[in-house]
C-alpha cells in the first residue's frame, strides 16, 4: 500500500505542517514541569482537540504528542517503563483525528510520530553510545508505528551522533522518516553544526531521510535565513522543512507567550517558501490562529527568488543571533558555546517540547 505521506509529497507542491504543542497545551491546563506525553493517557480528549484544531486551521500534517517519549526523557517522570503504552496511544489519538478527516471530508491528513532528543550526551562527551541511543529510539519508533503513524518525525536535534542514533532506531520500522535540527546558537546547533554541515551530513546517512530541515531555533527571521543556508547546500531533489518559532518568547501573567502575530507568520511562510522549503509550519508559540494565516499565505503565494538578509530583516524584524555571519562564510562545525549549551539541555532544559 502506498504510504500516505509519500503520496502527498508526490502530488502537492507544498504541505502545511502544524503548530506548537507545549504552548497550546499550557493554555489547556498543562502545568510547568508536567510531562505533556502523560496527557495521552490522562487527557486524551484534549490531545485530540489540539490535533483537530490544527487540522481545522489547514494543516496537512500534525505531530503526535510524543516529543519526549524515549525512556531517557520519561525517566525524568519515573515513566520509563511505559514507553510503548504512551507512544502507541499518542499515535492512536492522532490516527483517530486523521481518519475522521478522511471519512467525513475526504481529506488526507498525515500523522507524524514526533521523536525528540534524549537529552543525554553521547560519547566521548558523555556516557551514551550511539547503539544505546538507537535502542531507545527504536523502542519509541516501534510503538508509534504500532499506533498507526504515517511517518516518523525526528526533530530538534543538535548533534550528528544523536541524528545517527535516531535514524538507526527509526529504520527498524520500515516507515519513511524525516529529521530536523534546531539552529539556536549563533546560527549553529548547540553542538556546533551549521546548516551546511547538516545538509551534507544528511546525504551520508543510510537510510536517508525523505526530507530534512530546521525547527524551533530563535525567531522567524533566523529560521528563514537558516532555510536559505540549507537550500544553498542542498542537492537536487532534496525536500526541505521549515518549522519556525512564532516570534520571541516573553513571560506574562504566569504564561510563556510569543510576540509573533498571524500577519508576521503569514509573511514568514512566504519567505521560507521563497528560500526553498516545501514543508512549512510553526513551532513554539504557533497557535491555530497563526496557522490559519499561514494556510492562506501558502495557498495564495507563488514562490520567487530566495530572500536576501535585508529583505528578511525588513519584513520579519532583526535577526536575534549571529546567523547572518555564516551566510556565505560557513566553516566546519566546531566546539565552543554549542557544547556548553548542550550540557544545559542534557540537564533537562528542553523537557517541555515545541512550546
Amino acid at each position: 500500500m502506498t504510504n500516505r505521506f509519500l503520496q502527498l509529497l508526490e502530488t502537492k507542491p507544498f504541505l502545511m505542517l502544524d503548530g506548537a504543542t507545549g504552548t497550546n497545551l499550557f493554555e489547556m491546563g498543562l502545568m510547568t514541569g508536567d510531562a505533556p506525553e502523560m496527557w495521552n493517557l490522562e487527557h486524551p480528549e484534549k490531545i485530540e482537540q489540539l490535533h483537530q484544531s490544527f487540522v481545522d486551521a489547514g494543516s496537512d500534517l500534525f505531530l503526535t504528542n510524543s516529543f519526549g517519549g524515549t525512556r531517557y526523557r520519561l525517566k525524568l517522570h519515573n515513566m520509563q517503563d511505559r514507553v510503548h503504552e504512551i507512544n502507541r496511544e499518542a499515535a492512536r489519538i492522532g490516527r483517530r483525528v486523521a481518519d475522521r478527516a478522511m471519512k467525513e471530508k475526504g481529506r488526507p491528513i498525515i500523522v507524524a510520530g514526533s521523536i525528540g532528543p534524549t537529552g543525554e550526551l553521547y560519547e566521548p562527551l558523555g556516557p551514551l553510545t550511539i547503539d544505546d541511543g538507537a535502542d531507545a529510539f527504536a523502542e519509541q519508533a516501534r510503538a508509534l508505528a504500532d499506533g498507526g503513524v504515517d511517518v516518523l518525525w525526528i526533530e530538534t536535534m543538535s548533534s550528528k551522533e544523536e541524528v545517527t542514533a535516531a535514524v538507526k532506531g527509526a529504520a527498524v520500522t520500515g516507515l519513511p522518516f524525516i529529521t530536523t535540527c534546531s539552529f539556536d546558537t549563533n546560527g549553529r546547533t548547540m553542538m556546533g553544526l551549521t546548516p551546511a554541515d547538516f545538509a551534507r551530513f544528511v546525504h551520508e546517512l543510510d537510510p536517508k531521510p525523505v526530507a530534512y530541515g530546521a525547527n524551533c531555533g530563535v525567531g522567524a527571521p533566523d529560521l528563514v535565513l537558516t532555510i536559505a543556508q540549507l537550500a544553498r547546500a542542498s542537492q537536487p531533489g532534496d525536500i526541505i522543512i521549515a518549522k519556525g518559532n512564532c516570534g520571541i518568547p516573553y513571560y506574562e501573567e504566569g504564561h510563556i507567550r510569543y510576540n509573533g502575530t498571524p500577519a508576521l507568520m503569514a509573511d514568514y511562510a512566504k519567505l521560507v517558501r521563497d528560500a526553498g522549503a516545501r514543508l512549512v509550519g510553526g513551532c513554539c508559540g504557533t497557535s491555530p490562529e497563526h496557522l490559519t494565516a499561514i494556510r492562506h499565505s501558502l495557498d495564495t503565494h507563488t514562490p520567487g527568488e530566495a530572500p536576501s538578509v535585508e529583505t528578511i530583516v525588513a519584513r520579519l524584524g532583526k535577526l536575534t543571533s549571529n546567523v547572518a555571519a555564516n551566510l556565505g562564510n560557513e566553516s566546519p562545525a566546531g566546539e565552543g558555546g554549542g557544547r556548553r549549551g548542550r550540557r544545559h539541555r542534557a540537564n533537562g532544559a528542553d523537557s517541555q517540547p515545541n512550546f
